[in-house]
């Protein structure tokens, strides 16, 4: 199905609701990070998923990738501005989660990494 181009919600939705991608906002709203730290704070996720992820925000200028001339490369992962943009909307979705269902990230970090990835 074709997502409607004059719809400012549908277009957003296209791009932020992919399985994991608000998550990895919500990581990277805390600075920069490693692929080996995204793929811990985001149990579950393969590393195919978080490399195709990735791949798929920096190509939409919502991540920036970040590699240094070193050895071994060490490559780490930031938001854009317009990456930073989109950091309300997971303030809204953290703050209806608490009103509305009853979740709290102090509570987030105590559950099972499984537990804690299905009330995120």
């Amino acid at each position: 199905m074709a997502i409607d181009e004059t719809c400012p919600v549908c277009m957003t939705a296209d791009i932020v609701c992919g399985k994991w991608t608000l998550l990895l906002i919500r990581d990277l709203a805390e600075g920069r990070s490693r692929f080996c730290e995204l793929e811990r704070s985001l149990a579950g996720i393969s590393p195919r998923t978080l490399s195709l992820r990735l791949r798929a925000l920096e190509e939409e200028g919502i991540v920036e990738r970040h590699t240094f001339p070193e050895v071994p490369p060490r490559v780490e992962y930031a938001l854009t501005a317009k990456g930073r943009a989109l950091l309300p909307i997971v303030d809204d979705m953290r703050a209806y989660g608490e009103r509305w269902l009853g979740a709290s990230c102090a509570e987030r970090a105590q559950m099972e990494p499984a537990a804690a990835l299905a009330a995120a």
